[in-house]
C-alpha cells in the first residue's frame, strides 16, 4: 500500500513519560459512509477517536522482528465519527504510544551492545485515517507535523518493572509533533492473531499475610493485569507488586522475578474510579497491596487473562482429578505464554520466544489451540532473523544475537514448521520456510568439526536435565550426541518437506543416510535416559526395540523415575509405549511424588513449572535466579494423552487429519479418559472407560478413519462407534 503518513515522535525527549499524539479534525454532516484507521508504531500503542477506545487489539502492533519487519492494523471506526445530520462536528484521534517490546530494555539480567541500542530507541507512531464520503470521494489524515503531542497520564510504562499511571493529570501544553525518518519499507499487514482481553478471572481471596501484608489471589496463574475499582480523593495511591507464589510461611514472594519490578503505581482522581494498565502486561496469580484506599475486598479486583487470538480445538478429561488439573495447567500455561510469540515464561525479566521450549510444545500447542497463524507469522520472524550463515538464535525476535545456535533450539527452524503443515495440512508453511529449513541444515553441516555429525559447538544439552551433575543446568547425556541426533532429524524432516513440496532433496536423503551411518558408528553405547529416548525416536539406534526396553529397564533401575530434561522429556512417553511398555509411560504420567508431572500438582500449580521441584518437598524454593511458575514446555505431555492414551494418530500422509487411525492403550489406573481434537476436517474424539472387567470406547470422526481396538481393526465413514473389549 502506498502510504501518505509520516512518521512522527514527540519534539523532545520525554523520559520515561509515555506521549500522547493528537489529530483535531471537522466531519460535515453524516456524509462519511466509511472511516478507517491504518495505524502502527514503534513501542506499542493505545489509540482513541473521540474518547472510545479503537478496537480490542491490545499492546499493538504486536512484537516481530522490528529490524525487518512491522505490522500495521487496519480499523474501520466509522460508529465512533461525530457526524449529526446539518452540523459540523470536531473530532479528536488520539494515539499513546509505550515502550513496549520495541524499546523496553530486555533481556533484564544482562547487557549488550545490542540492548543498549534497542533500549535507547525513540518510540513514534505513524497512521493514516481514510474518511471515504458517500459519493465517493475521499479524504486522508495523516501523521504530519500537523500533530500534536503531549505528556499523557501514563508517566512511565515498560515490559518489564509494569506502568505507573496518573489519573489526576491532563494533557496540556501541547507542541508540534517532530517527522523523522521511520521504517515504511518494512511496514506489513497483520499477520498474527490480534493480542486481546480474552478472558476475566475474579479475585478470590483478600487475606493478611503471617508477615502482615496484604495480598489479593486470584486462584490462577494468569497472563494479563489487573483491573481494580476504588472510591478515593485526589492523590490518593495505589500501588501494589505481582507475584506467582506464596514461601513457605504463607508471605508474598517474586524473588524469582529477578530484576522485573512488575509494579503498578496509579495516583487517583477524586470519586469511584476503574482501572487497569494500558501499555503492559505481568504474569501472576497474587499481588501484593502496597497502598490501597479504604478497605479491599475481593469484588475490587479482576485479573484480565491477555493472549493472543488463538480458538481452542482440544480438549482433555480423565478418572483422575490430579491429571484433569495437570491439563488444566497445560492449556493455562500456553494461554499465559501465548503472548503474540511463544515465549518461555511470562513474569519475569526474560519473556522471549524461545526457539527450544517452542519447538517441544509446538504439537501439543497446535492439538489444543488453533496456532496456525500464530506459528506462521512467528516463524516469518525466524526467518527474517536467521543469519546469512543459516543459524538460528535462540530466541526468536532475536534479543540474544551474542548468543551461540544450539541443537534442539535452533532446530525449531525445522521442526515447527513441519508439524504445523501436519496439523493443519497447508503446504503454504512449509514452501514460505523451506529456504530456512535447507538452511538451518546446510550450516551445520558448516560448523560441525567432523563431517556427517555436529560436534564442537556450544549447546544447552538436555536442559535442567534431573541427570545434571552438581553445579550445572545441563543433565549429563552428551551435547555432541545431541546435537548429532537433532542434525539428523532435521535433514529427515527437510527430505519430507521437499517430497511435499515437490523439491529436488536428492542431496540431503545421501546426507541423512551418512548422518545415521556415521551416528551409528560413533555411538554404538547409550548413557542416559534422554540418550536412549532420542536414539529410538529419530530411529537412529541399531535396533530400536532392544534401546527402548533398555530404557524402560533403567527408568525401574531409577525407582521409576524420569531422568530427562528439555531435550528427552517430549518423547519419553511416546518411545516407551510405542515400544510395548506403555504401563512403565503411565507409571510415570500418574507418579505423584517428585519428580513427576503431579508434584507441581500436589504443591498448588495452576500453570506449569519451569523445574520439577520449583518448590521442594520442604516447601523451600529451587532458586531465586531462574525459577518460573509458568513455563509451558515440560507441558508437551499432553501430546502423548492425545495421541498414545487416547490413540488419536495424525497420519503423514494425511496431514491436517484428513484420515485418522484410532489406536487407544488404555489404563485402568486412569479410569476413563476422553480426548477431542477440532481438526481442519472436523472433530476426532476418543473416549474410553473401565466398567467392570471390560473397556467400552466411543469413537467420533468426522472424517474417514481405522479403529483398532483389541482384535478389532475396522475402516470407518464419518460417525460415531462404540466398542467394547
Amino acid at each position: 500500500m502506498d502510504f501518505q503518513a509520516k512518521w512522527i515522535r514527540a519534539s523532545e525527549e520525554t523520559g520515561d513519560v509515555c506521549p500522547v499524539y493528537r489529530k483535531e479534525f471537522q466531519t460535515e454532516g453524516n456524509k462519511i459512509s466509511r472511516a478507517e484507521l491504518y495505524i502502527t508504531a514503534l513501542g506499542v500503542y493505545k489509540a482513541c477517536l473521540n474518547g472510545k477506545r479503537i478496537g480490542g487489539y491490545v499492546l499493538a502492533p504486536g512484537w516481530t522482528s522490528y529490524d525487518s519487519r512491522l505490522q500495521y492494523q487496519v480499523y474501520d471506526v466509522t460508529e465512533l465519527l461525530k457526524a449529526e445530520d446539518g452540523q459540523d462536528e470536531k473530532n479528536v484521534l488520539e494515539v499513546t504510544v509505550g515502550k513496549g517490546w520495541y524499546a523496553s530494555p530486555m533481556p533484564g539480567w544482562m547487557e549488550s551492545e545490542d540492548k543498549l541500542r534497542r533500549k535507547t530507541r525513540r518510540t513514534g507512531v505513524f497512521a493514516e485515517l481514510h474518511l471515504r464520503e458517500k459519493n465517493g470521494n475521499e479524504t486522508v489524515i495523516a501523521t504530519d507535523d500537523s500533530w500534536e503531542w503531549a505528556e499523557s497520564p501514563v508517566r512511565f510504562s515498560e515490559i518489564y518493572d509494569g506502568e505507573t499511571f496518573d489519573a489526576s493529570f491532563e494533557p496540556s501544553a501541547w507542541k508540534t509533533s517532530e517527522v523523522f525518518e521511520g521504517p515504511v519499507e518494512l511496514l506489513i499487514p497483520q499477520e498474527g492473531e490480534e493480542i486481546r482481553e480474552m478472558e476475566r478471572v475474579e479475585a478470590a481471596s483478600v487475606f493478611t499475610t503471617p508477615a502482615g501484608e496484604t495480598v489479593v489471589d486470584f486462584g490462577q496463574e494468569v497472563t494479563g493485569y489487573v483491573e481494580f475499582t476504588v472510591n478515593a480523593k485526589a492523590g490518593d495511591k495505589v500501588h501494589f507488586l505481582h507475584g506467582e507464589v506464596l514461601d513457605k510461611n504463607g508471605n508474598f514472594y517474586n524473588a524469582n522475578y529477578r530484576s522485573a519490578k512488575a509494579e503498578v503505581c496509579y495516583t487517583c482522581r477524586d470519586g469511584k474510579q476503574t482501572w487497569h494498565p494500558q501499555l503492559t502486561f505481568f504474569g501472576f496469580r497474587y499481588i501484593k497491596l502496597l497502598d490501597f484506599p479504604g478497605v479491599p475486598v475481593p469484588e475490587d479486583f479482576t485479573a484480565v487473562v491477555v493472549y493472543s487470538d488463538i480458538r481452542r480445538t482440544g480438549r482433555l478429561e480423565c478418572g483422575v482429578p490430579e491429571l484433569n488439573q495437570l491439563f488444566s495447567n497445560i492449556f493455562w500455561g500456553q494461554k499465559g505464554n501465548f503472548l503474540d510469540v511463544p515465549t518461555d515464561c511470562p513474569q519475569r525479566d526474560e519473556r522471549l520466544g524461545w526457539t527450544g521450549d517452542a519447538q517441544v510444545f509446538v504439537k501439543t500447542a497446535s492439538y489444543n489451540y488453533d496456532v496456525e497463524k500464530f506459528f506462521r507469522k512467528w516463524l516469518r520472524d525466524m526467518k527474517a532473523d536467521q543469519s546469512a550463515d543459516g543459524s538460528i538464535g535462540q530466541v526468536i525476535p532475536d534479543y540474544l544475537p551474542e548468543g551461540e545456535p544450539s541443537a534442539a533450539w535452533g532446530d525449531a527452524a525445522v521442526i515447527c514448521p513441519w508439524q504445523i503443515y501436519l496439523t493443519y495440512g497447508n503446504k503454504e508453511v512449509l514452501e514460505e520456510q523451506f529456504d530456512s529449513m535447507k538452511k538451518w541444515v546446510d550450516y551445520i553441516t558448516g560448523a560441525t568439526k567432523d563431517e556427517y555429525l555436529w560436534t564442537g559447538g556450544t549447546h544447552f544439552g538436555d536442559w535442567l536435565g534431573l541427570d545434571a551433575p552438581s553445579g550445572s543446568y545441563k543433565g549429563s547425556s552428551r551435547e555432541d550426541f545431541i546435537a548429532s541426533a537433532f542434525y539428523a532429524y532435521s535433514t529427515e524432516l527437510v527430505v519430507k518437506a521437499g517430497h511435499v513440496l515437490g523439491k529436488p532433496v536428492e542431496e540431503y536423503e545421501k546426507l541423512y543416510e551418512k548422518i545415521v551411518e556415521t551416528f551409528r558408528k560413533t555411538y554404538p553405547v547409550y548413557k542416559t535416559q534422554t540418550e536412549h529416548i532420542l536414539a529410538v525416536q529419530f530411529k537412529l539406534a541399531w535396533n530400536l526395540q532392544e534401546t527402548a526396553d533398555a530404557l524402560a529397564d533403567m527408568i525401574r533401575r531409577d525407582g521409576m523415575q524420569m531422568r530427562t530434561g528439555f531435550v528427552g522429556t517430549p518423547y519419553l512417553l511416546h518411545v516407551l509405549s510405542d515400544y510395548g511398555h506403555a504401563d512403565v509411560a503411565y507409571s510415570l504420567l500418574l507418579r505423584r511424588e517428585y519428580p513427576s508431572w503431579l508434584y507441581s500438582v500436589g504443591k498448588g500449580a495452576t500453570t506449569i513449572w519451569e523445574h520439577w521441584d520449583g518448590i521442594m518437598e520442604n516447601g523451600d524454593f529451587w532458586s531465586d535466579d531462574m525459577n518460573s511458575y509458568n513455563h509451558y514446555s515440560y507441558g508437551s505431555v499432553a501430546d502423548w494423552v492425545y495421541e498414545s492414551a487416547a490413540g488419536i494418530r495424525l497420519q503423514e500422509d494425511a496431514p491436517g487429519f484428513e484420515r485418522v487411525v484410532i489406536e487407544p492403550n488404555p489404563d485402568s489406573r486412569m479410569g476413563w479418559l476422553d480426548a477431542e481434537i477440532m481438526t481442519r476436517h472436523g472433530r476426532v474424539r476418543s473416549a474410553w472407560k473401565y466398567t467392570g472387567e471390560q473397556i467400552r470406547y466411543e469413537i467420533t470422526v468426522d472424517m474417514p478413519a481405522h479403529i483398532s481396538i483389541g482384535d478389532t481393526q475396522k475402516d470407518v465413514e464419518p460417525g460415531t462407534y462404540t466398542f467394547w473389549d
